[in-house]
């Protein structure tokens, strides 16, 4: 009896089959649900993404050369004009009574690699403007009348910062030789003119197309400005001075240093430029007089760590706020460097590369109390009808330096113009600081390109100036009357539309 009654109580209390399916119903309800949530919420992510990306990457997915969206643009648009920012025409579309459409550059080769072309691909300000050239923003009514009469619409135009007057100058003076200057306002970061040597005329870039891509020796194409790699020779030395006077804030003006016109360091040797003997200079005498020996004294005593940092901080290694296609200045400094390998650096030289954009970067942050504006090339986009489509401003990058130290440099650039080796720049209507290089390159000694980087006027810096000349020699030879010039333009150009004001 008694086993009777245990096995009819287990029978009451185990779970019967419907019962124990039920169960398992609803724990695959919840996995489910689960799931659903789950891909839901991945999907709206994904939604999201998708949103934000075309509403920030549309130029670049327009752009982009497997879009078709581009043919579509100019089956309907032609390219719009390019302008300088006086309202002259630096390129155009020209259509015949066929309305047969050809890309004209009325400057030839004067702004080849700044404005560049729309054929054969795209370069400059044709390809960095593209979207807003294919794209129109005329009225509606516009529009109309155009497809009733069987024509496309007119692109939006463009306005550059480009000075004719100031580009030309730059041109001219730059000559036959390889090379490429940058100028730049300091508190705006408008590039003003953009040159580089060798040049080409963007008319016949469809003829010429070939030849230059065949030829593996043509360096044509390459915008030295900012794609360009140099070492920087004495140029150089306002950073290895900026992270001297970082370490020594308070005893960088004590050093001294007897130059005997070379010096040496664990069985290497770093002599001055044509074996020149200084005597004793201090801290200013010898950035003045771009002392080599004094400078590579000094690297000498840097802790490299410390000086790894300010390197990055100046974008050495890193990239450039900048819109343009453009190469990565290197430079290399570690505990591991050779005693020969650390002067070589400290003067410039060695492994040590830059671009004369990077370099007039950082001279525009020197003008600027220590503030970089980011290069910019596009001022504002406006239809054919005239209305203002897109405008840009100044854009500050951030400090590279503090107000002090971009001061003490702008009394080191001064003294160069005053005392040192860019003297042919003293004395004008106007006041000038800047650094001048000779940077050797190659194996035959003695070859080397000839740099001047600097701004005016000294009391209120309004424009910078960077200028390579290629193999040409000395800095203070070749590259400063370049800027003098230069400088001569922009100052002239200034006094008579003040004048034209009054």
């Amino acid at each position: 009896m008694a086993q009777q009654k245990e096995d009819k109580t287990a029978k009451e209390k185990k779970p019967s089959g419907s019962s124990r399916a039920l169960g398992h119903f609803g724990s695959n309800k919840r996995e489910i649900m689960l799931s659903a949530g789950l891909f839901f919420t991945l999907f709206l992510g994904m939604l999201g993404y998708l949103i934000y990306f075309t509403a920030t990457s549309k130029q670049d997915m327009i752009n982009n050369s497997y879009n078709s969206r581009q043919e579509l643009l100019l089956s309907q648009n032609y390219r719009g004009t390019i302008y300088s920012r006086d309202g002259d025409v630096l390129a155009e579309t020209v259509l015949n009574g066929n309305q047969e459409e050809t890309r004209v550059y009325p400057y030839e080769n004067l702004f080849s690699h700044i404005v560049g072309y729309s054929t054969q691909g795209r370069m400059g300000v044709e390809a960095l403007a593209n979207y807003y050239l294919i794209n129109t923003n005329i009225s509606l009514a516009g529009k109309a009348a155009n497809d009733i009469a069987g024509k496309k619409n007119p692109g939006d135009n463009v306005y550059t910062t480009l000075d004719v007057e100031i580009q030309q100058t730059a041109d001219e003076q730059l000559s036959i030789y390889r090379g490429a200057i940058v100028v730049t306002e300091v508190k705006t970061g408008k590039i003003l003119a953009l040159v580089s040597h060798p040049d080409f005329d963007p008319n016949e870039i469809q003829d010429i197309w070939d030849d230059l891509v065949n030829d593996s020796s043509s360096t044509v194409l390459l915008n030295r400005a900012t794609q360009g790699r140099y070492p920087p020779g004495s140029t150089f030395k306002i950073v290895t001075a900026l992270e001297y006077i970082r370490e020594n804030p308070d005893t960088y003006n004590q050093y001294s240093f007897q130059c005997t016109g070379s010096y040496q360091r664990d069985g290497s040797r770093i002599s001055c430029y044509h074996g020149s003997v200084h005597g004793l200079v201090d801290f200013q005498a010898s950035f003045a007089k771009s002392c080599n020996s004094s400078f590579a004294n000094i690297g000498m005593g840097l802790d490299r760590s410390a000086f790894e940092e300010t390197l990055e901080s100046l974008l050495f290694n890193r990239e450039l706020p900048l819109t343009l296609s453009y190469s990565q200045s290197s430079v290399l400094v570690s505990d591991d460097m050779s005693s020969a390998e650390m002067m070589q650096t400290s003067i410039g030289q060695g492994k040590t590369q830059i671009t004369p954009i990077h370099l007039n970067m950082i001279t525009s942050a020197i003008a600027g109390d220590g503030i970089l504006y980011k290069p910019y090339v596009v001022d504002r986009v406006e239809s054919a009808e005239g209305k203002v489509v897109k405008s840009f401003q100044p854009d500050s990058y951030g400090r590279l330096m503090s107000e002090e130290e971009a001061g003490l440099l702008k009394e080191l650039m001064t003294a160069v113009v005053e005392e040192g080796t860019a003297s042919k720049l003293s004395g004008l209507q106007y006041t000038a600081a800047g650094k001048t290089g000779s940077a050797e390159y190659g194996t035959v000694k003695g070859n080397s390109h000839a740099w001047f980087t600097g701004f005016a006027p000294v009391e209120d810096p309004e424009v910078c100036v960077t200028i390579i000349v290629e193999g040409a020699g000395s800095g203070g030879d070749y590259a400063v009357p370049i800027a003098k010039r230069i400088f001569d333009t922009y100052f002239s150009e200034k006094y008579t539309s003040q004048e034209e004001l009054q």
